[in-house]
């Protein structure tokens, strides 16, 4: 810590120290006046702020602020550089919002499509969702405003979200749920990281010293603070011992009294309250460097409203996924245009809970859909009710006005009732009364284009093969309306994918057997295989994969190439691949890396995206892409080494546009430079014994000399087992070598154990 810091700590009394580890408020730290340490404020966020004036308040209506899209639709633009542009106008609003952290992003991953708060993250693999928020975190950062990682770790349902423990093995948190934390942290340093409410493994995500101490810091070198979910705290002093720096909200005075408490009576150290102190206190001065603007009332905005929200349909627009066009899109120019759904007139942009915010202003999507159909009638019907009731007047209306204009455009949203933070997803489907509008609709009119609003997956086997198109506009964010309109006509390719797989039905989704869970224990069952990883192991039909996004043009893969065919695992490799626009407008297309082990000692998945790029290309225009690959792209955790480990041997590189359309494919060889200890142990089977190098070297000449000597059982006895018909080495190799010296022990001049001790001690 520095000189000041370490200054103030020993100047400042125990009780000072208590209270500044809890919050004074809902959105600020404790400042301590006779010693000028400032209060540090933070707002909710992560797609715009909810800045309240009042810090006491919770539910109070918070200051206007940009809505930018949520995370689903972010990810899906696939695009580091534009997060990295949004994350700049974040900290532009929160300097002029008197804000110094913004709460967010959010990286948990979507393990199940019912999770409510699925909108609010980015994708079902850690990668893209470490490279998303990344760039964000980036972005805010480099104005000199922080942000809080969050839920850190394993919160992927709103089901019993404060209390229920998340039951997972030590290699899927590794390689699932926490390498978008890794990335994040070591790309981006956040100023703080948010601990989750839930239990990872029968310990509250407040109280995991692994988690919070002994992989976030020792591990990854995290150097912020901290912090709680609001309420997520338990043992006040349990939660300081694990590595949680801040309690919020605040004030608590029972809490810090209790942290007094625990230092007077040597429960706890004051060195640990110390260090917790000097990690806020670091962030606290840090933030106090940016300028803030004082919050005050009837000023108007004190930043460029008008070009955030030309920013926020940029990001919406690129966020958008065309899902399926049987050339009605782009528009060309209709006369009459029947204009279906609620969310046309009323846009559904943000999704409920403690990401709401208050916008600047609201694009109303019919009507920035008039201001580029020209001079083209556009006719109106609600089609569906605000609430979850049938009426089938709205769905006659609607078809009235369909079957007599030239195309109809349904504009579906998903209600705050079945998708919001507080409560998962009750199934995948729109409302009743919206699909039977959808079939309605579709059955006088052909030329129907459907248009999303939603937070995560919704299954349209019921209703998409009458639809001549479906654009997935997600919460769109405040711009939306006009970013629909930009797409609809053409005036953006749409160049979106999606980030999350889309399944046929709800029961073929990976967690369906293992989620919400019961008895407060949910049960990662699935393991290793959420998303694309599972579909792909049980070869199971989707309706769209993971990667998956349609253009108003075409994309041409050719002459993929490796920097080496054979490689060290420290020195990676870089995959390079041509890409052409065979189409006759500019577009976007998102190049995808997926990386297959041929063999390796623990299963793997099929393929794991490693790499991605964005790139932009005129009609006839070629590019050459490269993308690295690290050590990381070809390693997997393995819970034996306690370590991530890259084998060495043969893999596959798969380039393609989507998880299902591999485009072009590299053989290379990785050379391991790594030397792992041996594992074996007393009850290692025979074929773990031999699948070690020191074992093999050591065992294999005691076998031969056994079986020289008349077999392993020359004069033992295995009850009633013969081997009649099979190879003896077959049956035994999968026994411990302990056991198989058990059964000839009276031949041997040592007993088993002191054998195989003996044999460990040559090999460790």
């Amino acid at each position: 810590m520095s000189d000041k810091i370490q200054t103030l700590i020993s100047q400042m009394t125990l009780a000072e120290k208590a209270a500044l580890c809890t919050g004074d408020s809902m959105w600020t730290t404790t400042a301590v006046e006779r010693l000028n340490i400032p209060r540090l404020l933070v707002s909710d966020g992560p797609h715009g702020l909810r800045r309240v004036a009042n810090v006491h308040a919770v539910m109070e209506k918070s200051q206007p602020a940009t809505c930018f899209p949520t995370a689903s639709s972010l990810a899906a633009t696939w695009d580091v550089e534009l997060l990295h542009e949004m994350g700049q106008a974040l900290a532009a609003e929160a300097i002029a919002l008197d804000v110094d952290v913004i709460l967010g992003p959010g990286v948990n991953m979507k393990r199940s499509p019912l999770c409510g708060r699925n909108f609010e993250y980015f994708s079902e693999d850690p990668y893209l969702a470490g490279e998303m928020a990344a760039a964000l975190i980036n972005g805010i950062q480099s104005k000199g405003v922080g942000t809080s990682l969050k839920h850190y770790a394993a919160n992927n349902q709103e089901f019993e979200r404060f209390s229920i423990s998340a039951e997972v093995d030590e290699r899927t948190l590794r390689e699932i749920y926490l390498p978008a934390f890794e990335t994040a942290v070591i790309k981006s340093q956040p100023w703080t990281v948010m601990c989750s409410y839930n239990k990872i493994n029968g310990a509250y995500g407040s109280e995991h010293r692994q988690l919070l101490t002994d992989i976030l810091r020792d591990e990854w070198g995290f150097e912020g603070f901290v912090v709680s979910d609001w309420g997520a705290v338990h043992d006040r002093v349990a939660a300081l011992k694990a590595g949680l720096d801040l309690e919020m909200p605040g004030p608590k005075k029972a809490r810090v009294q209790a942290v007094i408490d625990a230092v007077n009576s040597g429960e706890l150290d004051e060195a640990v309250l110390d260090t917790a102190v000097a990690r806020i206190l670091r962030i606290v001065f840090k933030a106090a460097e940016t300028p803030k603007e004082p919050l005050a009332a009837g000023q108007g905005s004190r930043f460029d409203v008008a070009a955030h929200h030309a920013l926020a349909r940029k990001v919406a627009a690129a966020g958008m996924v065309l899902l399926k066009n049987n050339g009605i899109l782009p528009l060309q120019h209709p006369q009459h245009i029947a204009v279906i759904g609620r969310a046309a007139q009323t846009p559904h942009f943000q999704g409920g809970g403690s990401s709401h915010i208050n916008p600047t202003t609201v694009d109303v999507p019919f009507a920035e859909l008039q201001k580029l159909a020209g001079d083209a009638e556009l006719s109106f019907a609600p089609g569906y009710p605000a609430d979850d009731s049938i009426q089938q007047t709205l769905i006659d209306e609607a078809v009235a006005i369909a079957q007599t204009a030239d195309v109809a455009l349904l504009y579906m949203a998903l209600p705050g009732f079945k998708e919001s933070e507080g409560y998962d997803r009750p199934d995948l489907d729109l409302t009743v009364q919206q699909v039977a509008l959808i079939k309605a609709v579709t059955a006088v009119q052909p030329r129907t284009v459907v248009i999303l609003n939603n937070g995560a997956a919704v299954t349209m086997s019921d209703w998409i093969e009458g639809t001549a198109a479906v654009l997935e506009a997600w919460m769109m964010g405040q711009a939306g309306g006009g970013a629909i309109a930009d797409v609809l006509y053409g005036r953006v390719n749409p160049g979106g994918k999606l980030a999350e797989t889309y399944p046929l039905r709800l029961r073929d989704t990976p967690a369906y057997l293992n989620f919400p869970g019961e008895n407060g224990v949910v049960r990662y069952g699935e393991g290793l295989f959420i998303g694309y990883r599972y579909y792909d192991a049980r070869e199971q039909p989707v309706l769209f994969p993971f990667g998956y996004g349609l253009s108003y043009t075409t994309f041409a893969y050719s002459n993929p190439r490796a920097s080496a065919t054979t490689f060290k695992d420290t020195d990676g490799v870089t995959v390079s691949v041509d890409v052409t626009n065979t189409g006759a407008i500019a577009g976007s297309e998102i190049v995808q890396v997926y990386v297959h082990d041929r063999q390796a000692r623990l299963v793997r998945p099929a393929k794991e995206l490693k790499g991605f790029t964005k790139v932009m290309l005129q009609p006839g225009e070629t590019k050459t892409v490269a993308i690295p690959l690290n050590f990381r792209a070809f390693a997997y955790y393995d819970p034996a080494y306690k370590q991530w480990i890259a084998e060495e041997g043969v893999f596959d590189i798969l380039i393609g546009a989507s998880a299902a359309d591999i485009r072009a494919s590299l053989t290379v060889t990785l050379q391991s430079t790594a030397e792992l200890p041996s594992i074996l142990h007393r009850d290692s089977t025979i074929r773990a014994w031999m699948d070690d190098p020191r074992g093999q070297a050591v065992l294999g000449p005691f076998l031969q000399q056994m079986m020289g000597q008349g077999g392993l059982f020359g004069g033992g006895d295995m009850g009633e087992t013969e081997f009649i018909g099979m190879n003896p080495m077959d049956f035994l190799r999968d026994m411990p070598l302990l056991s198989v010296l058990h059964f000839q022990s009276d031949g041997l001049p040592q007993t088993p154990e002191e054998l195989v001790d003996g044999l460990l001690q040559q090999v460790h």
